[in-house]
């Protein structure tokens, strides 16, 4: 009786043996050896809903196959009944590095260091006040308050003809 090699991930990226492969042989190695790279995923499976997957890392798909740039950190956004929390890894900077720009439909957050760069625009679930934003930074971890606005309930009569 043969064996079975079980792969799961070879329905989702199909040979991920071949894709790494071919991620090598495009890359510039006179810059890999300057910069790191970093590539991965995370998988979240939520009751009910379909599998997310969310890449992560410095590596982008170009023209010429692949290209090392700007890091994006791994995040997660949490809802609660009246915030938004985005909690985002990015180790190796100081708080006196990071920018962010908040607006009332997403997040823009930027790094940037001698070393790193990160970058990533993170759209929320809801509608948020932007000036209720609080953020803080320990140990690589920065987390992000926003505050839910309450959708105005407007009604209004309708003539029916």
């Amino acid at each position: 009786m043969k064996k079975r090699e079980r792969r799961p991930w070879k329905d989702i990226f199909g040979d991920l043996d071949e894709v790494i492969e071919r991620m090598f042989e495009s890359m510039d190695m006179d810059e890999m050896r300057i910069r790191p790279f970093v590539y991965g995923f995370s998988l979240t499976q939520r009751p009910g809903e379909e599998p997310e997957i969310r890449e992560f890392g410095n590596i982008r798909p170009s023209t010429r196959g692949f290209e090392v740039g700007e890091r994006k950190p791994i995040i997660d956004v949490f809802e609660s009944e009246d915030e938004v929390h985005v909690v985002a890894e990015m180790p190796g900077v100081e708080k006196e590095d990071i920018k962010l720009d908040a607006t009332e439909t997403s997040l823009e957050i930027h790094a940037k260091t001698e070393s790193r760069e990160y970058s990533e625009h993170v759209d929320l679930p809801v509608s948020v006040d932007p000036d209720s934003a609080k953020a803080s930074y320990k140990n690589g971890v920065l987390e992000v308050t926003l505050k839910q606005t309450k959708p105005e309930k407007k009604q209004t009569s309708v003539k029916v003809e």
